[in-house]
């Protein structure tokens, strides 16, 4: 049977372009954003389409981990997780079933790309202490995950992606790097709000430094996320140019 495969990231950050490569290999089930509704419903938080993602979407936590550990039985289960819906109090021991991958961005262009979407952001709404937490609990409970880079990644998408497959033991497939523009019935209802870049995507687009200035509220947030990212970025796979 085929890995029950976890890509970790924070929002605004490669994820959803990850999601659609998995997806379009012939062997793949997608989930997006298991804990979402669950972290809403605990948190309280206000996030666009609150309402709908509840009424949408499971927000019983044993529930959630019960199908994020039920394996696909005609192939590979790829699961896209937001570290921040992983609150402290969950449990953990069933990370154990699951291959873990973490993705990356640089702190900056993911608060340049976030405040576009919400008004009011803090440092726990992009992931990066949760992300080291859980990289963390896994290195040391399961094993040395995979880390990958979203700024590596897109100068060498199909190297990092061959990189991903053997990682999980399992082939590598052309058809990662294409996929249809449009909307998907694996898309969580988010979508609408979110995923406008992505529906008009057909692939993984080139590598463009982010321009803008950050706020000095955001250069804050900067300044006490760079340090987590600096050594998650430390521990990234490095291929070859």
């Amino acid at each position: 049977m085929l890995p029950i495969v976890a890509m970790w990231s924070g929002p605004r950050n490669l994820s959803t372009a990850m999601m659609r490569a998995w997806e379009n290999r012939p062997d793949t089930v997608v989930w997006d954003e298991p804990f979402y509704a669950a972290y809403l419903a605990q948190t309280g938080l206000d996030h666009p389409m609150r309402e709908e993602i509840l009424q949408h979407h499971e927000a019983d936590v044993g529930k959630v981990i019960q199908q994020c550990t039920t394996p696909n039985p005609t192939g590979l289960f790829y699961q896209k997780h937001m570290t921040h819906h992983m609150l402290p109090h969950y449990p953990m021991d069933w990370l154990g079933q699951l291959k873990h991958c973490f993705l990356l961005r640089d702190p900056k262009e993911v608060l340049l790309s976030y405040a576009k979407k919400r008004t009011e952001v803090n440092l726990e709404d992009i992931g990066l202490p949760q992300q080291w937490r859980l990289y963390e609990w896994v290195r040391n409970k399961v094993g040395e995950p995979l880390v990958i880079d979203a700024n590596d990644f897109l100068h060498q998408p199909r190297r990092y992606l061959e990189a991903l497959c053997d990682y999980c033991e399992i082939p590598f497939y052309e058809q990662m790097l294409r996929w249809p523009a449009g909307q998907r019935e694996s898309d969580g209802v988010w979508a609408q709000h979110w995923y406008d870049s992505v529906w008009k995507s057909t692939g993984f687009g080139q590598w463009q430094e982010s321009h803008g200035e950050l706020s000095a509220e955001l250069q804050t947030l900067y300044d006490q996320a760079e340090p987590i990212y600096h050594e998650l970025w430390e521990k990234r796979l490095k291929l070859p140019s």
